[in-house]
């Protein structure tokens, strides 16, 4: 099992600048936008993407993304049971996307659905609940290159923040 340190993943607190990058569906023609910004967010320090997600011209999505690597290689997480990320919201559901080598095409993920409410909260995530999207190889938690925090589907106005994102471990029992 590896150990504590090594399961951190973001913590805004130490990051400068934030690895986070914008991209919407304007990279496919359609005309959602939105910001992400390091900010407090209720007393915390935090990453924040807020936008305007809209279906015209085939769009739909808003997301902030990160490689896990700062190089960009694959990181292995078999050691852990998933994602554990301390967030906040306007109420509206969001996705956690990962990507893994296997995907070629910018439409294809493996995702998690979360709620982001008004108060902050710890949000896990077991990889084991991921579902492919246009994907038919399965997720490979030992090869895990990039992560997203997306708002995508439905019209309406984005506005999430991040805190700190672990890994964690099934200790229960």
């Amino acid at each position: 099992m590896p150990g504590p340190d090594d399961a951190l993943i973001f913590d805004p607190a130490r990051e400068t600048p934030p690895a986070w990058r914008l991209i919407s569906d304007g990279v496919m023609g359609g005309v959602s936008d939105g910001s992400v910004r390091r900010e407090t967010v209720a007393g915390r320090p935090a990453v924040r993407l807020r936008g305007a997600v809209r279906l015209e011209n085939d769009g739909g999505f808003v997301q902030i993304a990160r490689d896990l690597a700062p190089d960009g290689t694959a990181v292995d997480a078999r050691g852990w049971h998933g994602i554990a990320l301390d967030v906040i919201g306007n109420g509206a559901s969001y996705n956690l996307h990962l990507r893994t080598p296997d995907i070629a095409r910018p439409w294809q993920s493996y995702r998690h659905s979360f709620v982001a409410g008004p108060e902050w909260r710890r949000v896990e995530l077991p990889f084991a609940a991921f579902t492919p999207h246009r994907i038919a190889a399965p997720l490979d938690i030992g090869r895990l290159r990039r992560i997203g925090i997306v708002a995508i589907g439905r019209a309406f106005d984005a506005d999430v923040a991040v805190g700190v994102m672990r890994f964690y471990a099934d200790e229960r029992p």
